[in-house]
C-alpha cells in the first residue's frame, strides 16, 4: 500500500510538471484580451545541455555524472529529500517530516574541470569539491570517463571534536559512462568514502575499537532512458562493498523522471537516500529499501553560460517604456 502511495505522489509531481510545460504550449494559441501584452524570452546560451551528452545534467538523482559543462559555465544546485514516507499520512507521507536540503554552485574555469562548493542542512556540512572528464565519447572516445573529488566539513558548533581533523570526511569517485542508444545512457562507478573519525567502543583493557572501519568502498550503477527531446526516465542503485564490524549501511534504490531543457534540469525520484553529500550518503545510509523506507526527493539545476549570458543584465535589465 505505500509503495502504491508513493507512485501516485510521483505521478501527482509529475503530473504537474507536464502541466506547466503543455501550459507554457498553449500560450502560442491563446487570444490576447484588449490590454494585454504576450511577452517573449530569448536565451542566448551555447548548447550546455541536450545536445547529444551522454546524460543532461552532472546530477542523476544522488550521484555525479561524467558530464563536465563547457567552459565559462555557472551552475546553482537546489537539492531537497523529504522524510520516509513510514509514518503515513501523520507526516503526509514524509512531506512534513524533518527534511534535508543542499544548495551548491559550480564554475568551470577551464576546459573539462569544473570545481564547486555546498552547503547541507544535516549536520551544516560544506563541501568542496572538483570534477575533471579524462575522456568524452562527443570527442571520439568510445567512453566517457571522469574523476571527482571532494572534502567535507562538519561544522557543527554544538558538537565538540576532539581534534579539528575529525571534522573532515574526503570522496573519491572514478565514473565510466557510454551512451548505448540515442535513448539509453548507462553509468557505473567504484567509490572511495573515508571519515578521519569513526565512532568508537572501549573494550575492558582499555583500548578503543572503531565500530566502523575510516575507508569504505562501494559501487554505482545508474541510467537513464529518454522519452523524448526533453524527459527520461532515471535510475540509480549504490551496493557497499566494505563490511564493516558494526553499522554497515544499507543499499540505495532510486527511481524518477527528469525534465530537462538547454539550461535547466529538474529531476523527481523515490529512493533510499536523505544525505547529498557522497560519503554520507554511502557510509551512513539507514534506510533499507526492502522494508519501503523510502523518501520522495528532487534535484534543480541551473546553468549560466557566462560567454553569451550578462550577469549584470539578467538582475538589473529594465524593460523598456513606451
Amino acid at each position: 500500500m505505500k509503495k502504491i502511495i508513493v507512485l501516485l505522489l510521483l505521478i501527482v509531481s509529475i503530473g504537474s510538471l507536464f502541466s506547466s510545460i503543455l501550459a507554457q504550449d498553449a500560450k502560442k494559441d491563446i487570444k490576447l484580451e484588449e490590454g494585454e501584452e504576450l511577452q517573449e524570452l530569448s536565451i542566448r546560451s551555447r548548447g550546455l545541455q541536450r545536445v547529444g551528452n551522454t546524460f543532461e545534467s552532472i546530477w542523476l538523482i544522488d550521484n555525479q555524472t561524467v558530464i563536465v559543462p563547457f567552459k565559462g559555465t555557472l551552475e546553482m544546485d537546489i537539492q531537497h529529500r523529504f522524510g520516509t514516507i513510514n509514518n503515513g499520512y501523520d507526516d503526509l507521507w514524509g512531506f512534513y517530516a524533518p527534511s534535508n536540503i543542499r544548495i551548491g554552485f559550480g564554475y568551470v574555469p577551464i576546459n573539462n574541470l569544473m570545481l564547486g562548493f555546498g552547503l547541507t542542512k544535516e549536520r551544516m556540512l560544506w563541501d568542496f569539491n572538483a570534477k575533471y572528464a579524462l575522456l568524452n565519447e562527443k570527442k571520439g572516445s568510445p567512453i566517457s570517463l571522469s574523476y571527482f573529488v571532494n572534502v567535507a566539513v562538519d561544522t557543527r558548533k554544538s558538537i565538540t571534536f576532539a581534534n579539528k581533523a575529525d571534522r573532515y570526511s574526503y570522496f573519491h569517485q572514478l565514473m565510466v559512462a557510454k551512451k548505448l542508444t540515442r535513448d539509453f545512457s548507462l553509468q557505473t562507478s567504484v567509490n572511495l568514502s573515508h571519515f578521519n573519525v569513526v565512532e568508537a567502543i572501549e573494550e575492558s583493557d582499555g583500548s578503543k575499537s572503531g565500530l566502523m572501519k575510516n575507508d569504505h568502498i562501494s559501487l554505482s550503477l545508474l541510467g537513464r532512458y529518454k522519452i523524448s527531446d526533453a524527459t527520461a526516465f532515471i535510475a540509480n542503485y549504490d551496493q557497499p562493498i566494505t563490511k564493516h564490524p558494526k553499522n554497515n549501511p544499507n543499499p540505495n534504490l532510486s527511481i524518477g523522471f527528469e525534465i530537462a531543457t538547454p539550461l535547466h534540469s529538474f529531476q523527481v525520484f523515490v529512493g533510499n537516500y536523505k544525505w547529498m553529500v557522497p560519503q554520507y550518503s554511502n557510509v551512513f545510509n539507514s534506510n533499507d529499501y526492502k522494508e519501503s523506507q523510502f523518501l520522495i526527493g528532487f534535484n534543480i539545476t541551473r546553468l549560466i553560460d557566462t560567454k553569451f549570458e550578462s550577469l549584470s543584465e539578467m538582475l538589473f535589465k529594465r524593460k523598456k517604456k513606451k
